[in-house]
């Protein structure tokens, strides 16, 4: 059984946008890890401003938002995958389609943190690059007196993987945007001109500058 949800994002005055309406980039981002880190409540904070307190085991949601980032217009659409412990066979598509990869494990759980070089690997090997937009999270950091990761072990294995890190709290909303926005930085120099809508083309794009 596959259950996926779609979530749209609301204007201010309510209506849901339309993509096609607008003429901007996407981004593909994919919220990758084990079970029970936070990657649910992450993505869902980041998109609706709520903390999702209930561990409801995801099988695969789908989210879109618009954002500013940079002066640039952004419709980014976020898969939040199953955790690593099942749906393996699914994976390899949603790393095939991702533009950006979100590695998220819990500060207080270190199994999590080290599921994180397989997982890298097999993005690289999916992708059959090295050159892959990637941010490394330890979420949680709001429960300072369960952490079991340090920051510092977090930060040398972001210089290992060559990628960005961040400590957030989906509960304390401490760098939620920051990990999208950052994400969507790294997309825009990876890939300068993807995205780009021709005349004869329905996908979405903004100018980048």
């Amino acid at each position: 059984v596959h259950r996926c949800a779609m979530h749209l994002s609301a204007t201010p005055g309510g209506q849901s946008i339309d993509s096609d309406d607008y003429s901007m980039r996407e981004y593909k981002i994919v919220v990758l890890g084990s079970g029970g880190v936070g990657k649910s409540a992450l993505t869902v904070q980041f998109v609706q401003g709520i903390f999702v307190e209930k561990y409801d085991p995801t099988i695969e949601d789908s989210y879109r938002k618009q954002v500013e980032v940079d002066g640039q217009q952004c419709m980014l659409e976020i898969l939040d995958t199953a955790g690593t412990e099942q749906f393996t066979a699914m994976r390899d598509l949603y790393m095939k389609n991702g533009q950006g990869f979100v590695l998220v494990y819990s500060i207080t759980a270190q199994s999590t943190f080290n599921d994180l070089m397989d997982l890298r690997d097999q993005i690289l090997r999916v992708k059959d690059t090295e050159d892959v937009p990637m941010i490394l999270v330890g979420n949680k950091c709001d429960l300072e007196d369960e952490r079991v990761v340090g920051k510092d072990q977090g930060q040398s294995l972001a210089r290992q993987f060559g990628s960005a890190f961040l400590e957030t709290s989906a509960k304390a909303k401490i760098n939620v945007n920051e990990v999208f926005y950052d994400l969507v930085r790294q997309i825009n120099r990876r890939y300068p001109e993807a995205g780009k809508r021709s005349s004869s083309s329905k996908k979405c794009c903004c100018t980048v500058m």
